[in-house]
């Protein structure tokens, strides 16, 4: 796995985050090293589907980046007859995923589509995941994307939303950021890399509270939500149809 040392200089400062090939060649790493629990919110999510999902159910990862979620699904879930579809719109991120897919022996398992994730089809789906990806998306689209996604969701069907989320409690937010900023530097990332990855996702990441995005959720018609995971600034979510 690359390491990821994207913003160890202060040359990078100006540029604003992208998911381009730089990014994709050690994402997985980023990936690692930036959210917290990662790997445990991939397991979890595993779980609920095993309960949630039906035979024959198209479970969709909208901005499945490198595809590590569904690599994982597909073993894991192996014997449940499901139909994995990965959606982002970086080739430099499906062009890892596929890779990947075909070194671990699933590229006949996974299906991964180049397109907008705010204009994919996904009627009919039995799952839905969207993990550390509508924070990217523009707030005024938010609630006609999550719109959309249950009106293709067949009825009984779930979606998982993962985020980094802010607290309204101000002193409390301040508390949770300076956890994260610790937990970065106990992952190995510096001072400078923390505060330059910072000033790149200013304005291209933009996180809601978490009753926001509940709210949304109920809003855009889902029937039940509930979160399943938290720590401090991040959150995991799901939403039954």
């Amino acid at each position: 796995m690359a390491r990821d040392t994207i913003f160890d200089t202060k040359a990078t400062t100006a540029e604003k985050f992208e998911f381009n090939e730089r990014v994709a060649e050690v994402f997985d790493d980023m990936l690692d090293r930036s959210v917290p629990f990662y790997k445990q919110v991939i397991a979890m999510t595993a779980e609920i589907f095993g309960r949630a999902l039906l035979a024959g159910d198209a479970v969709y990862d909208l901005g499945c980046s490198t595809g590590t979620t569904l690599l994982y699904l597909a073993r894991m879930l192996e014997s449940r007859d499901l139909k994995f579809i990965g959606v982002d719109n970086s080739r430099a991120m499906l062009d890892k995923a596929l890779r990947k897919a075909a070194m671990f022996s699933m590229a006949d398992r996974i299906l991964f589509i180049e397109q907008d994730i705010t204009r994919a089809d996904f009627s009919g789906a039995g799952g839905v995941i969207l993990n550390y990806t509508l924070q990217f998306i523009k707030p005024s689209v938010r609630p006609g994307f999550l719109k959309a996604i249950n009106n293709g969701l067949r009825p009984g069907g779930v979606l998982i939303l993962s985020e980094k989320v802010v607290n309204r409690d101000k002193e409390y937010n301040g508390q949770f950021l300076a956890s994260y900023h610790q937990y970065k530097k106990r992952r190995g990332y510096s001072e400078l890399e923390i505060a330059n990855k910072r000033e790149a996702l200013e304005n291209v990441l933009i996180p809601l509270s978490i009753q926001e995005n509940m709210d949304m959720l109920l809003q855009a018609g889902f029937s039940r939500t509930t979160t399943f995971f938290q720590w401090f600034n991040f959150v995991s979510i799901l939403a039954c149809k």
